[in-house]
C-alpha cells in the first residue's frame, strides 16, 4: 500500500518528455530529445468553459486570459484554515496540482501572517479588563498590609556627623603626589 501511495504521490510530477534514441553523427540541430507528445501549432486550440476567455474576446478582468477564482469558488479560502491532513498535492502550502492561484495568493497563503481567530474582539476586552482588575486588587492588598515607618525613627549620638562625612569628620592627608596632580596648583 505504501509503494502504491508514492507511486500516485509522484505521478503528477512524471516528465512527459522523454528522450529518444539520436544518431551520433546528425548535427545538434537535427537531434531531438522530445517525444510525439509536443502539441503541433497547426492543431486547434480547445477552450475550456472553466472561465477562460476565448482567443477572440476581451478581456474583462485584464489578468491574462486566467481564471477568474472568485467565480470558481464561492469564497477564497486562507490556505491555514484548510486541512493540514487533507490529500494535498503540496502539503506544506496545502494546494492541489493545478489548483488556479487567487491574486491574493501573497495575502491567502500559508506563510502570510496568521490570522487570529482564538479569540473575538469582545471577550478579549473581557480578559483585560479582569487582568487589570486583579492588578490593581494586589496592589491595593499590598498597600493595606505594607508595615508603616516606625513611629520614632532611630537617633545616634552625633546624628552620625563624623560618619558620614560631614563638617567634623577628619580629612584624608594630602601627599606630594596628590598636590601634583591637583590643577591649578
Amino acid at each position: 500500500m505504501a509503494s502504491l501511495r508514492s507511486a500516485l504521490r509522484l505521478a503528477p510530477r512524471a516528465s512527459y518528455v522523454r528522450p529518444t534514441a539520436t544518431s551520433r553523427f546528425l548535427p545538434v540541430v537535427q537531434r531531438s530529445h522530445a517525444s510525439g507528445l509536443i502539441k503541433r501549432a497547426d492543431e486547434p486550440v480547445i477552450v475550456e468553459a472553466s472561465g477562460y476567455a476565448a482567443p477572440g474576446e476581451d478581456d474583462p478582468n485584464m489578468n491574462g486570459n486566467y481564471p477568474d477564482p472568485n467565480e470558481i469558488s464561492a469564497l477564497p479560502v486562507k490556505r491555514q484554515h484548510r486541512d493540514p491532513y487533507g490529500p494535498w498535492w503540496d502539503p506544506q502550502e496545502r494546494r492541489n496540482y493545478g489548483e488556479p492561484i487567487h491574486e491574493d495568493n501573497d495575502i491567502m497563503g500559508i506563510f502570510s501572517t496568521e490570522d487570529y481567530r482564538h479569540f473575538t474582539p469582545a471577550w478579549g476586552g473581557v480578559l483585560s479588563a479582569v487582568f487589570v482588575g486583579t492588578v490593581g486588587l494586589l496592589c491595593g492588598t499590598v498597600y493595606m498590609y505594607y508595615p508603616d515607618k516606625p513611629s520614632s525613627p532611630r537617633t545616634f549620638p552625633g546624628g552620625l556627623e563624623a560618619e558620614l562625612g560631614g563638617k567634623a569628620a577628619p580629612r584624608a592627608k594630602i601627599t606630594e603626589n596628590d598636590t601634583e596632580a591637583l590643577p591649578g596648583r
